[in-house]
């Protein structure tokens, strides 16, 4: 990893560790068809408390994880600058399938595309009875 990268990466990381410090505030979501690989990642400014989350960006990637992609990185960064967020936060894992219900696949049932997260709570990864 390059310099450039790592120091991106360290500076992302950096203002996700001081916590809340105002709004308007940013979250990161990662998504996966599996826990192991995200493929999607989302970043939403959340403008005051109670505020809808807008604007909102997606970035994909089918063949790296959107984690460790540099490109992604350096445009999360940006996309975070621009809407002059003062506090980030992230999830510490995928948190779900990368398809969207009622739009890839209908509301109420589980995405074909991805059965690993057909019968599981997505924020804990275990198992549902």
């Amino acid at each position: 990893m390059s310099f450039k990268n790592r120091w991106r990466r360290d500076k992302l990381r950096k203002r996700i560790n001081k916590g809340f410090r105002g709004y308007p505030a940013a979250t990161i979501a990662c998504y996966g068809s599996t826990d192991q690989k995200a493929s999607k990642l989302v970043a939403a400014i959340i403008a005051y408390e109670g505020a809808e989350p807008e604007p909102m960006r997606k970035w994909y990637s089918e063949s790296l994880d959107v984690r460790t992609d540099p490109e992604i990185g350096a445009d999360v960064l940006q996309f975070l600058e621009s809407h002059g967020a003062k506090s980030v936060v992230m999830t510490d894992r995928i948190i779900g399938c990368p398809h969207e219900e009622g739009i890839d696949y209908p509301e109420g049932e589980p995405c074909p595309q991805c059965p690993f997260w057909a019968n599981r709570d997505r924020f804990t990864g275990s198992l549902l009875q």
